[in-house]
């Protein structure tokens, strides 16, 4: 390993994830910090930290400048972007590595080439991936209507230049397309600077499945098979497993095959994400989008192979082989994963900043916990919510669900409204627990009512005075017993 020090850009659970595997492979690590962040849990664990701006995004974990500026003052030589903020820009991976850094991820080229979601329709299709049925160019709104028609509806409006469920609606006729048109083209304008859309075809009862891959040099590719996150939330995804209950082992070797496939196609090295639609009724996938980045639901996949996707990310940057063939990677019992946020389920899952009041963090068997906070910890109201997230593996599903439950039942967090028991009822739905569900699960109303959001503290009785004193007395006891045999032990 070349490397001896390594910036992470990024704040929060994530930045914790890497900064952890950095020290277990014995590399130093810089944070960088907002001033909304000088005392968050990631600035506290690395070897070193830098202010890097006031707590607004744009002047501090979106300042390209200022974060390499802090990265060759600090001496390191590669740069970790997370995922969320700059993962997934093109122009701040050209920056570094202009900069003589090293980036850790897909080229800036193969960023930008995924990045362009109508570009990526095109190039995948023409490699002979199958896509989602739709439009390959940006539709004018003048000629929607008979695209749409050729398409069949329902169809989903998308910006082209947009993700993360933003700007996406479903139109189910063409009364509704007009509408739908209107307010995906201004929602495109004001997140992603372009007003331009394009069509794809809505399937009803539908799975997401995407493929972990890991490109390597001389365009070697390995697949860490597939995760499921078809319980979504307006296109957000809520809960996730690995693997899929919801294929055979045919579709998940047709599916990782294509993922492989598609990833050879443009040259990819380092941790991806080739997500796939999987309609039940055709039991067809069809690409939706590649995420060049490490995913939040990374874990479940690191929990069935054994595999440290992190590292994995750090050892490709620094020019390493495979350290294992595909046919060595198996797949090992079952893990799914809750995301656990600062938000009120009660008022629209509205932001729930705060200072966290108390905090208990579930333990045992089989039970991780990729974690960004602690008690006493202010929850800044600029960043997006998530606090955590819980990870349960067992031999079988049924194992994982029940040790996630248990696991989120223990769980308890004060200061902040959270959408723990929103989970546990995502957890405890009769489609969810059979896998049957679709990514229209979380679209059922009984999901939502009467939700709590809060837990109180736990309240331990008092002992009795007399008992007190007793146990004073007795550690007092202790104490001196202790003392008397360090004095023998040095005075010998």
């Amino acid at each position: 390993m070349s490397f001896k020090k390594i910036l992470v850009a990024n704040r929060g659970e994530i930045a914790v994830r890497v900064i952890r595997t950095a020290r277990d492979m014995g590399i130093k690590t810089v944070a960088i910090y907002s001033d909304a962040d000088e005392k968050a849990l990631h600035a506290l664990l690395a070897d070193e930290k830098y202010r890097v701006g006031p707590p607004e995004p744009s002047a501090s974990y979106l300042n390209i400048e200022a974060i390499i500026d802090i990265a060759l003052k600090s001496g390191a030589e590669a740069v970790h972007p997370g995922y969320g903020f700059l993962a997934q820009n093109a122009r701040f991976a050209q920056r570094v590595e202009e900069s003589g850094l090293v980036w850790i991820g897909p080229s800036p080229e193969v960023i930008r080439l995924v990045g362009d979601k109508l570009g990526a329709r095109r190039f995948f299709s023409s490699h002979g991936i199958p896509v989602v049925p739709g439009t390959l160019e940006a539709v004018d709104p003048r000629e929607a209507a008979s695209y749409a028609e050729e398409i069949g509806y329902p169809v989903m409006v998308k910006p082209a230049g947009g993700g993360g469920g933003i700007g996406m609606f479903v139109a189910w006729s063409s009364e509704e397309l007009e509408e739908k048109l209107r307010r995906a083209s201004s929602l495109g304008q004001a997140y992603f600077g372009s007003a331009a859309v394009y069509l794809e075809k809505y399937f009803p009862r539908v799975k997401h499945i995407e493929v972990q891959v890991l490109g390597y040099r001389r365009g070697r590719v390995l697949h860490l098979f597939e995760r499921e996150c078809s319980a979504q939330r307006r296109f957000q995804k809520v809960v996730e497993e690995a693997p899929s209950p919801s294929i055979t082992p045919e579709e998940r070797e047709t599916v990782c095959d294509l993922a492989v496939r598609a990833a050879s196609s443009c040259g990819y090295m380092n941790a991806g994400t080739f997500e796939f639609l999987f309609d039940l009724d055709s039991r067809s996938f069809y690409l939706l989008e590649v995420n060049s980045r490490i995913q939040v639901e990374h874990p479940v996949t690191e929990m069935v192979t054994g595999v440290d996707i992190v590292e994995q990310q750090i050892l490709i940057a620094d020019g390493a082989d495979p350290p294992l063939k595909q046919d060595e990677i198996r797949l090992r019992g079952h893990a799914i994963e809750a995301r656990v946020y600062a938000e009120d389920p009660a008022h629209g899952f509205a932001p729930s900043p705060g200072r966290i009041t108390f905090l208990e963090v579930p333990q045992g068997p089989w039970i991780r916990v990729d974690n960004g906070i602690y008690e006493g910890f202010e929850v800044p109201h600029y960043y997006d919510p998530l606090l955590m997230k819980v990870i349960a593996w067992g031999p079988t599903r049924s194992d994982a669900v029940r040790r996630l439950k248990r696991a989120l039942l223990e769980l308890r967090i004060g200061g902040v409204k959270h959408n723990k028991y929103f989970l546990l009822r995502v957890l405890d739905h009769s489609s969810f627990m059979d896998a049957s569900y679709t990514t229209r699960l979380l679209e059922e109303d009984s999901l939502y009512r009467g939700l709590e959001s809060e837990d109180k503290q736990r309240v331990l009785p008092a002992a009795p005075r007399e008992e007190q004193r007793g146990r004073r007395r007795e550690e007092s006891s202790v104490i001196s017993a202790w003392r008397i045999l360090a004095r023998a032990r040095y005075s010998a």
